[in-house]
């Protein structure tokens, strides 16, 4: 079996240890479900600062396949976990993703996601702005998305068209690049809002077997917000308009 190398792009990390035990985690979910077809690559070689995985050829999505993902995923977020988060931290991309086990999603992802974004900030008029909002909004968020959950489920975390190959056969859809943990599965939906790339076969598959709800235009708002937020940290003020979108989500939930 080929393999592709990967090492470690966060220096003296263990960003690559959680990688792979992300991938594990979502092998063990497909596994669950009695998929076959949505595959993860197979850990050849982990190493704190060298990760050898499985080499996938990927080419661009037929909408079998689109139909294929959706609906996988769709039975991995219909499985239920007894908490919120993770036992541990892990990465997101270069960014460490704090977690704890929680059994108050709202609160989770308001503190853990959003609250652990902003203080990141390194503009601190940008940052005192950002957590005076988010504390003004704190209830009324936090009530929102406890309602509104549908999980707690395993998620991809960080679910964007350059995280999922498609193989040339045009059999098998890979996932890579995970940032899991246990969350309301539209987190990962609204992902793959964020910057394309997924068909309308896509969330048509979803929604056959899962169907999302009338509120999550909305939730998608708000949890691009964190995504926002981590690229502004990461790249700068390109991003800083998607997070003022996410900002003003948060202040519609005060409304409701």
């Amino acid at each position: 079996m080929q393999g592709f190398i990967k090492t470690n792009p966060v220096a003296g990390s263990d960003s690559l240890l959680c990688e792979a035990k992300g991938l594990e985690l979502l092998e063990t979910a497909l596994n669950r479900a009695g998929i076959v077809k949505v595959r993860v690559p197979a850990r050849l070689e982990i190493r704190r600062d060298r990760l050898c995985l499985e080499l996938i050829n990927s080419v661009s999505a037929s909408e079998q396949q689109m139909s294929l993902l959706g609906e996988s995923l769709a039975q991995i977020h219909k499985q239920r976990h007894s908490y919120y988060g993770l036992a541990s931290g892990n990465f997101i991309g270069l960014s460490p993703q704090a977690n704890i086990k929680s059994d108050n999603w709202g609160r989770f992802f308001l503190d853990y996601r959003l609250g652990f974004q902003i203080r990141r900030i390194a503009d601190s008029a940008v940052r005192e702005r950002f957590l005076a909002e988010l504390e003004r909004c704190r209830e009324a968020l936090e009530n929102f998305l406890n309602a509104t959950s549908r999980g707690p489920a395993l998620v991809h975390g960080d679910l964007w068209s350059g995280n999922v190959m498609f193989d040339r056969n045009g059999q098998n859809v890979w996932l890579i690049d995970p940032a899991v943990y246990y969350a309301d599965p539209d987190v990962d939906l609204a992902m793959t809002e964020m910057f394309g790339g997924f068909s309308s076969a896509f969330y048509s598959a979803y929604d056959a077997v899962f169907p999302r709800a009338d509120d999550y235009p909305l939730k998608r708002r708000i949890y691009n917000f964190y995504h926002y937020l981590n690229h502004y940290n990461l790249f700068g003020d390109a991003y800083l308009s998607g997070c003022e979108e996410g900002l003003a989500a948060l202040d519609e939930t005060l409304y409701r």
